[in-house]
């Protein structure tokens, strides 16, 4: 078993699901959680989590947190010694997703609320990683430029799977300093 089977055995998914949801948790589906949004299906989730590559310790902006399943899973993954940040655009689904998580002992955890017109949390960047949950159409410089040296982004882009990757020793703002590979199609809810 590798860490990210490890951390979604710890972490069920049925807590983050509305009650109606629930009795599908199971299901490798997505499933749907209000508000237009969904909580990914879990091999989708996972395959994310491994292009992703989080280590302990690390800090990690969870964009598009919906439910706040894949923050909680970021959060298995970074341990005590890591900081996660979810960010969510829907106040209700930040509301549920707080909640959800006060199931667990994660105070390395937060949820907030995302400021209008501006992705991620720029002013706490760099992060070492980016999950991004919704599917952009182009590349979001504004989260590339969140990205610290060797850091990695995992987004959807114009339905494909991206891994952005800075790399060593580059700073934010240097293109050239990026690596992007392409890892299957993917369907997500649009970024907004």
């Amino acid at each position: 078993m590798d860490a990210v089977e490890r951390v979604m055995t710890l972490i069920p998914r049925t807590v983050f699901l509305p009650p109606d949801q629930r009795p599908h948790a199971q299901q490798d589906t997505p499933c749907p959680i209000g508000h237009g949004q969904t909580n990914s299906q879990p091999r989708t989730v996972a395959d994310m989590l491994r292009l992703l590559g989080v280590r302990p310790g690390h800090r990690v902006l969870d964009v598009g947190s919906g439910s706040g399943w894949t923050t909680a899973l970021l959060a298995e993954l970074t341990g005590r010694n890591g900081q996660v940040t979810g960010v969510e655009r829907v106040p209700e689904l930040v509301e549920a997703s707080r909640a959800a998580l006060s199931t667990f002992t994660m105070p390395w955890v937060d949820i907030r609320l995302a400021t209008g017109g501006v992705l991620g949390v720029p002013g706490s960047a760099p992060y070492d990683r980016i999950l991004v949950s919704a599917q952009a159409q182009t590349l979001p410089q504004a989260l590339v430029d969140q990205l610290g040296a060797d850091g990695v982004m995992v987004i959807p882009v114009a339905g494909e799977m991206l891994r952005v990757h800075r790399l060593p020793g580059s700073s934010s703002g240097q293109d050239t300093d990026v690596q992007i590979s392409t890892h299957g199609r993917y369907r997500f809810v649009p970024l907004l």
